[in-house]
């Protein structure tokens, strides 16, 4: 049984309902307990009534992101490769509608931006970044890129189109340590709204990429919905449902959480129907840290560097630094690429400061890579 066939048996506007209705006491029982807290228990601490325990959801995420990482934080870089796409998602400047030029990094392109990101911070993590176009830009390409980096990189990640399980099992081969990939929003009825056309359209077969990638052994699966779609408390419930499944499922596989809220970009511009306010995003972070204390939590460039500093000791165990999110971004910088706009514009030398000055060391590689 996948996760699709779970996920029927969840009501949206009764986890919607259940969120609000929960009271200070359910979010005290939730907040008495050391281990093993359930998705109710989580609901209680995403809900308004835990709006009041802030302080101490702060405290108890610290001690246990401490307690199991350290006072460590460990920095990331995307590369992204190209912005040729051919979805239609309606918040993204990679819109296939967009009339932006289009740009597929040739080799000696991608090392290019390799040189360049060693030239601004001793990255040992890369993420590779696509959008989503699997003729030009599929999995043959994705392949390559790996091996072109490999040299340079102690872990390689990737955000792309979602695989068969047999591709996955390829990439690993080539060099592959972990895959990202954000179901934007766990409202099966509304999905199709925000992705009229292209692969993405396809809620199951976008859904049923976790398992996939689980069934091949990715080392690392990092998930996330996209804050502005959809009620964000209901959205991230589902999500900490599939966390729970996928833990139980695929036991040996580590696991990522982020927290992307959206930011603007090139093209036709989406009004988010939801505004999570940063005291609300912080209330988040806590309550998955305390929800599992083994779980990564990562945080991007999207965030303003006041409130990127001051989580980074309360439960962010990721950050990435010197972020471009345009093809080409790194050696020749053109903005009117991206697909969305950079909130934390600092160099990683700047980052690498601030993250010092609060008595954290920055972790340029995965930590766990001498366990593979």
């Amino acid at each position: 049984m996948l996760f699709k066939d779970l996920i029927g048996g969840y009501d949206w506007e009764e986890l919607k309902s259940g969120i609000l209705k929960k009271t200070a006491g359910e979010v005290e029982q939730a907040l008495n307990k050391r281990r093993l807290l359930t998705v109710d228990d989580f609901m209680a601490l995403i809900s308004p009534a835990a709006e009041p325990y802030l302080e101490r959801m702060a405290a108890l995420s610290r001690q246990y992101t401490r307690l199991r990482f350290g006072k460590t934080i460990q920095f990331y870089v995307p590369l992204y490769l190209t912005n040729s796409c051919m979805n239609h998602c309606v918040y993204c400047g990679f819109n296939h509608n967009n009339d932006i030029k289009r740009i597929i990094l040739t080799d000696e392109q991608i090392l290019r931006e390799v040189e360049a990101i060693k030239k601004i911070g001793n990255f040992r993590h890369i993420l590779l970044v696509t959008g989503e176009n699997p003729r030009d830009a599929g999995v043959d390409y994705i392949e390559n890129a790996i091996r072109l980096v490999k040299p340079y990189f102690s872990s390689i990640s990737i955000e792309v189109q979602p695989l068969k399980e047999d591709n996955y099992r390829r990439l690993t081969s080539a060099g592959l340590n972990a895959v990202y990939c954000y179901q934007e929003t766990y409202h099966a009825q509304n999905y199709r709204m925000y992705h009229p056309r292209g692969m993405k359209s396809k809620f199951d077969w976008r859904l049923d990429v976790f398992d996939r990638m689980g069934k091949a052994g990715i080392h690392k699966i990092g998930l996330g919905v996209l804050i502005g779609l959809e009620d964000w408390r209901t959205d991230v419930t589902m999500m900490a449902f599939h966390l729970r499944y996928l833990q139980k499922t695929y036991w040996q596989t580590r696991y990522s959480i982020s927290f992307p809220r959206m930011r603007p970009h090139e093209g036709k511009s989406f009004r988010s129907n939801v505004i999570m306010s940063d005291r609300e995003l912080a209330q988040l972070i806590f309550a998955f840290r305390i929800f599992d204390h083994d779980v990564e939590l990562s945080l991007s460039t999207r965030e303003k560097p006041q409130f990127r500093d001051h989580i980074a000791t309360l439960g962010i165990t990721s950050l990435s630094a010197g972020s471009k999110t345009d093809p080409g971004g790194y050696a020749v910088y053109k903005k009117e690429l991206e697909q969305f706009a950079v909130s934390d514009d600092r160099s990683p030398e700047d980052v690498l400061s601030a993250v010092k000055k609060q008595g954290y060391e920055v972790v340029w590689k995965d930590w766990d890579l001498s366990l593979q």
